[in-house]
């Protein structure tokens, strides 16, 4: 079993670690600590993605039409 929980240090208390050993009782288990990256930052620090998402948002906010596809057209470019 796999279970993630995504949430700041400072939500972490004894009512969630009561939580997790009352779901896992007598079970070995493996914790994982991993920081969470800002997505919107991440997407930013390349410059030519910058751009990129800069001009979509920008087609987006003057009335550009967006395209769509069904989940067929989708899969047949993979």
């Amino acid at each position: 079993m796999l279970a993630t929980y995504r949430l700041r240090a400072d939500e972490i208390n004894e009512t969630f670690l009561k939580n997790i050993q009352n779901n896992y009782m007598n079970k070995e288990i493996e914790i994982t600590i991993k920081k969470i990256e800002n997505e919107t930052e991440y997407l930013l620090k390349s410059e030519p993605n910058r751009q990129h998402l800069l001009h979509d948002i920008e087609e987006i906010r003057s009335g550009v039409p967006l395209q769509t596809m069904t989940v067929e057209q989708l899969d047949s470019l993979a």
